[in-house]
């Protein structure tokens, strides 16, 4: 069932304005709708907060600032922001509306791009970026989910609600706001907010382009923020063989964890790209990955939200033992560190899920005396006997998590044990080929000799798209996650054959192979195109029969309007206009005459001929003289067809009589 039919907002209209025909998209902080002016008659979007944090008067500012700061920016490559106000506890933004799709859903359905497409996106990102930049601002939150995409191939970048000005510092003792796998070094240790962590964020998008995946992953927000701080995003030909090394330079120089390092704003890196494009022949440009990575992210997973930041990240961890992983769940899915997230300073321990650091060899001028050694066990109650049988016969199993089999045979045999049972499985995160987890756990206290199981990936699970075609929307969408693959973006086309509601055909076409927990489009059937009658000058209720009567529906506009051309109770207006194309049940709207406007007709009697036409045409009228016989060589008025004072429509004749 389509969700959007129990959305209490859908057929309402907002602030006597705005009608909300449709829900979009559903955040942490707001839902996106597609609406209908209905003062100037155009589509746009309408961004609403939930109801529940229009009493968070942070959430609110948060709302406004964004409408101010994109006000500010007039630039095509920003989505734009036509209004701002608040209906009940309904606080929105009117926005400009972008038919089409975000950069996320493009990678989760095509994963790497060529390196051609993935600056022709880039570029006019930074563009719309260097304008905020130079007008003061930090975006603070760029991903693929703030790159809209639209249907006529434009780049908009969306979601200034982060926005900060440029020498804005955060405490770190208080919040950091953004999404755990964009943010740079500088957010996580400092808070800074300069133009230079949406650098680094569009090169980690950049990489994604190239790469169709992330660059740092772990079981936990702590450990991707330890990642950035601590290691250098790797070059994108290490997972895309056969990419320029120019492009790894590219990433490179945008992802430095050096802020310094980095260009100081969006037009200094896109000076950069361009000049990249300019070393790269056709050839590289083109170059198709070997094997598209498919990032598999489900925009509901992408939500605002509030996770802890553990200040431990900027503490070592011991990154030669991976996080555990219990072989009783499913596998880690990193998507959820591509949440808009509140990190809050909580704690100074590592976190919980951390492994266990391993100490380093003591200086030689620190170790203690065996004696003192010895007299302390014996303090602490532990004889050495007790040691040898409680941990002298035992072991750790060693961290072989993402290990080849082999390097983990090899791990495990140094520590002495043996490697037991291994186990295959489908992983969408762990790379095919290396190890999921072990039984017993990694770090996990085990006899020497002991063996050790292993689950070793089969990579992500592919999928065939089921075939589709003439199965109803709601049907289909239950076909495609029954055989693991997800509802994607629905196009409506006009069909003779395909009845109205039913699917015409899908994207990929069935049979097609894909990584489970994909998108598949869907374009589904508008019916039989019905042509809209021209009911303009007709009464309602010929008009509404004869609309009816093809298969359309009719709804009447709230009020009338003044028209000279049609007299009151004919239809003024009608959208869609006549001759036009519409499937049947659409809607059309009908807008009624109120008749002419009627004005007040100025009294010129007495008046010279000059000054009576020019009060007359002043306010509306035309003018016709009657001077007969005993007017030829007069010049005053002595009559008005219509007295003064009385009323008559505009742009009617008055005659003046002059003698």
């Amino acid at each position: 069932m389509d969700t959007t039919l129990q959305d209490p907002l859908v057929g309402q209209v907002l602030d006597g304005r705005y009608r909300v025909d449709a829900r979009i998209a559903v955040g942490g902080m707001a839902t996106v709708y597609r609406a209908v002016d209905t003062r100037l008659d155009r589509v746009l979007a309408l961004k609403v907060m939930h109801p529940g944090l229009a009493a968070d008067v942070s959430f609110v500012e948060r709302f406004i600032r964004e409408a101010k700061s994109v006000a500010r920016l007039a630039h095509p490559n920003v989505v734009q922001v036509f209004d701002q106000g608040a209906d009940g506890s309904y606080v929105y933004l009117a926005m400009e509306y972008i038919a089409g799709c975000t950069l996320r859903d493009v990678l989760r359905e095509r994963g790497a791009l060529q390196p051609r497409a993935a600056l022709d996106i880039l570029e006019p990102v930074l563009a719309a970026l260097g304008a905020a930049h130079r007008a003061g601002f930090v975006h603070r939150d760029m991903k693929p989910e703030n790159v809209l995409i639209g249907d006529d191939g434009r780049v908009k970048v969306a979601d200034f609600g982060l926005v900060r000005a440029v020498d804005t510092v955060t405490n770190t003792t208080g919040a950091v706001m953004g999404t755990v796998s964009y943010l740079a070094p500088e957010q996580i240790e400092t808070g800074t907010t300069d133009p230079r962590v949406d650098v680094y964020a569009c090169g980690i998008v950049l990489y994604e382009m190239l790469t169709g995946d992330q660059p740092h992953y772990g079981d936990s927000p702590a450990l991707v923020l330890y990642k950035h701080l601590h290691e250098d995003v790797p070059p994108p030909s290490a997972l895309v063989p056969g990419l320029a090394f120019e492009l790894d330079e590219l990433v490179a120089l945008a992802t430095a964890r050096n802020a310094d390092i980095r260009p100081y704003d969006a037009v200094a890196l896109l000076a950069q790209v361009l000049e990249t494009r300019g070393s790269l022949d056709a050839e590289q440009l083109d170059a198709v990955p070997p094997q598209a990575v498919a990032s598999g992210h489900d925009n509901a997973e992408d939500l605002t939200s509030v996770i802890p930041r553990a200040v431990s990240v900027q503490r070592a961890l011991n990154v030669q033992r991976p996080l555990p992983v219990n072989e009783d769940e499913p596998p880690v899915d990193e998507r959820r560190f591509n949440r808009t997230s509140r990190l809050e300073s909580v704690a100074t321990a590592p976190p919980a899920s951390a492994p266990p650091s391993r100490r380093a060899p003591r200086s030689p001028k620190r170790r203690a005396p065996l004696a003192i050694l010895v007299a302390l066990l014996l303090v602490l109650g532990v004889g050495a006997g007790v040691w040898y049988i409680n941990s002298g016969q035992f072991t750790q199993v060693p961290a072989v998590l993402a290990q080849t089999q082999a390097q983990a045979e090899d791990r495990l045999a140094d520590a002495g044990l043996d490697l037991g049972k291994v186990d295959k499985a489908y992983s969408d995160t762990v790379e095919r080929g290396t190890v999921i987890s072990t039984d017993p756990d990694v770090g996990a206290r085990i006899r020497n000799n002991d063996s050790v199981d292993l689950i070793v990936s089969l990579g992500p699970e592919t999928v065939p798209v089921p075939r589709l075609a003439g199965y109803r929307l709601d049907r289909a969408r239950a076909q495609l996650k029954r055989a693991g693959l997800e509802p994607g973006r629905v196009t409506r086309e006009f069909s003779e054959d395909v009845p109205l509601g039913s699917v015409i055909s899908t994207d990929p076409d069935p049979g097609t192979e894909r990584r489970a927990g994909s998108a598949v489009a869907l374009v589904v059937s508008k019916g039989s195109p019905v042509e809209v009658a021209d009911v303009t000058g007709a009464t309602l209720a010929d008009a509404q029969a004869e609309l009816e009567e093809a298969g359309l529906k009719v709804e009447v506009a709230t009020g009338t309007v003044a028209s000279d051309e049609f007299e009151a109770g004919q239809v003024a207006v009608q959208s869609p206009e006549g001759g036009t194309e519409a499937a049947e049940g659409d809607t059309v709207t009908l807008t009624i005459s109120k008749g002419p406007e009627m004005i007040e007709v100025p009294d010129v009697v007495g008046d010279s001929v000059a000054d009576a036409k020019e009060a007359l045409e002043a306010a509306g009228f035309q003018v016709d003289e009657d001077r007969g016989l005993l007017g030829l060589f007069g010049d005053t008025v002595k009559k008005q067809s219509v007295k003064g004072g009385k009323t008559a429509a505009k742009g009617s004749t008055i005659t003046i009589t002059i003698r």
